[in-house]
């Protein structure tokens, strides 16, 4: 489970650059990711407002496998 802090910061990231955030979170190659780059691209306001949901709701945990990680990914 990640800090309140790591939390911060990815909220801080993906109001700035959204798609970095939900990248940083589930993977760059994942479908949250994609969804949130289409988003930003039509419309800056989506795209941060989709990479809040996919950081704060959609729950990483059952989308990892060894093949798909988030960089930071802890195992600990």
């Amino acid at each position: 489970m990640p800090s309140r802090c790591e939390i911060f910061c990815e909220l801080l990231i993906a109001i700035l650059l959204p798609p970095l955030g939900v990248c940083l979170r589930h993977g760059c190659c994942s479908v949250e990711c994609c969804i949130c780059l289409l988003l930003t691209i039509l419309g800056y306001v989506p795209g941060i407002i989709y990479a809040l949901y996919a950081i704060v709701f959609v729950d990483r945990d059952e989308y990892f496998d060894e093949y798909r990680r988030p960089l930071y990914y802890s195992s600990a």
